[in-house]
């Protein structure tokens, strides 16, 4: 494949991708929104990304992370029955739970049995040091100790990108459309502050839509001045 049919996509697209995608499952929208960076920490980490954000996105649809169960054991070790959910679906859960324990303790382990695509865990090695975590996966248990944040895995991104196929990226992008609102006249005249005619021209703004607050600037600035000795 020639360098002309790779893109390198930015996190900004990344991120907007997999947003608008996520948004239509069934999902929490505040848990959907914990997986914005998911997808892309997959792609920079060599693992399964886009591509496997396009074949298992009816999979994803029908997630649901309540079906989550924690256990304790008598030893006091935690266990995780995953319900049979995607291993990007338990990440956030996974991560919340061991940087608590690390917390707690010299080190944090759990077990996680009963999860699908337990290769994408390996996606807690690179979101656990963004929180403090340095994590390993071992099979099905996944450990953490607590470590100086960092984050090299967004560091790179930010940087050079994620090189992805043309072809992959357009399909996805294609995905993504179908969460927004098509394209029409009724749509343009409710976009933003701008006052639009049937036949697309636009002759004005509306003020109380305005969010610029001229007193409020006033206010601040005479009470900086105010203060000047």
């Amino acid at each position: 494949m020639s360098d002309r049919q790779i893109l390198r996509v930015m996190p900004r697209e990344m991120r907007m991708m997999s947003e608008r995608i996520f948004s239509l499952s069934a999902l929490p929208k505040g848990f959907a929104l914990m997986l914005t960076d998911t997808v892309m920490y997959s792609q920079a980490m060599g693992l399964g990304g886009f591509a496997h954000l396009e074949t298992g996105i009816e999979a994803l649809k029908a997630a649901d992370p309540q079906r989550l169960k924690l256990t304790e054991d008598r030893d006091g070790s935690l266990r995780m029955d995953c319900g049979g959910q995607h291993a990007w679906i338990v990440l956030p859960s996974v991560l919340d739970l061991l940087g608590l324990e690390a917390a707690r303790r010299d080190g944090a382990r759990i077990l996680l049995e009963n999860l699908t695509h337990p290769e994408e865990l390996e996606l807690a090695e690179g979101f656990g040091l963004r929180l403090g975590l340095a994590v390993k996966v071992s099979g099905e248990v996944v450990s953490a100790r607590t470590c100086p944040p960092e984050d090299p895995v967004l560091e790179h991104a930010l940087k050079d990108g994620c090189r992805i196929p043309a072809e992959l990226w357009w399909r996805i992008w294609a995905l993504a459309q179908t969460a927004l609102t098509p394209d029409s006249v009724i749509s343009r005249r409710h976009a933003g502050v701008n006052i639009v005619t049937e036949d697309g021209q636009i002759i004005g703004r509306t003020d109380n839509d305005d969010d610029t607050d001229p007193n409020f600037i006033n206010s601040v600035g005479l009470k900086t001045k105010e203060a000047t000795p």
